[in-house]
């Protein structure tokens, strides 16, 4: 659930990275020398889309943070009850430190829930324990998307770590074509790592819903208060593979078609 908080600190890395490159760019003699770089609309685009997914989240949970349930469930019992009812009988339920920091990790066959949700019975932590729920009960049915997700997980990091130090070393020798041509192809397997996110986190949130009203832990009203939580949480991955692809683009604009150094 902290996806944007995390893409959020990327970016800045990226951005300092770049202005690094643009530095070294602009003295080997290429680049927009004495204008302003267009490229910079697409990190502002980037940056404007992240702060307002992050704010609206951030203000849709705290608002339903504040209503209580009906049930009187907390987040942790809802988790407990809907694994129950989904067959799902192998998997702990912990609480953890921090704000948003929900996950289900699948290697470890652990639902973890964060100190507002754990113990909090708001329609925000049950929303968001039901949520966190779907993803166990995709790793149950091997729903194919999740598993692409996880076999992505070691390689996306690996590119978007090693991206950038590529290609700056790319254009330290001589805008080595070799070089910068990898840097954009493993950033460009981070992009595809949050487009895959996508339908796991929405079908995730599908399914929570769907189960909250079948076993009656909501009632119809508190179901769409709820749901407004997960479509809250849900952009976060929307607006984090939308800044992705901004930075794919940039990428593209200025090392894509190659430099002319003559």
């Amino acid at each position: 659930m902290n996806s944007v908080g995390n893409l959020f600190l990327y970016l800045r890395a990226s951005y300092g990275i770049y202005n690094v490159l643009k530095r070294m760019v602009y003295v080997m003699g290429y680049g927009y020398i004495g204008q302003m770089d267009p490229t910079y609309i697409l990190v502002i685009i980037g940056i404007v889309i992240t702060l307002a997914a992050s704010a609206r989240v951030k203000t849709t949970f705290s608002k339903y943070s504040r209503i209580h349930s009906m049930s009187g469930y907390t987040g942790a019992q809802v988790a407990e009850r809907l694994l129950y009812d989904a067959g799902i009988f192998d998997v702990r339920v912990e609480r953890v430190p921090g704000n948003l920091s929900d996950h289900y990790d699948p290697r470890s066959k652990t639902l973890r829930l964060s100190e507002p949700v754990y113990g909090q019975s708001s329609l925000a932590a049950i929303g968001v324990a039901a949520h966190e729920c779907g993803h166990a009960m995709q790793h149950q049915h091997s729903y194919v998307p999740l598993k692409l997700r996880s076999s992505l997980v070691p390689v996306a990091n690996i590119g978007s770590m090693a991206a950038w130090p590529i290609i700056i070393l790319g254009v330290v020798l001589s805008w080595n074509s070799f070089l910068i041509g990898l840097g954009i192809i493993l950033f460009s397997i981070a992009v595809l790592f949050q487009i895959v996110t996508l339908p796991v986190e929405f079908n995730a949130s599908r399914r929570a819903i769907v189960k909250l009203g079948e076993t009656g832990i909501l009632q119809q009203q508190e179901l769409k208060q709820s749901k407004k939580v997960l479509d809250a949480a849900a952009l976060t991955y929307v607006a984090a593979a939308a800044a992705t692809i901004l930075q794919l683009l940039r990428l593209l604009m200025m090392f894509g078609g190659g430099r002319n150094r003559d």
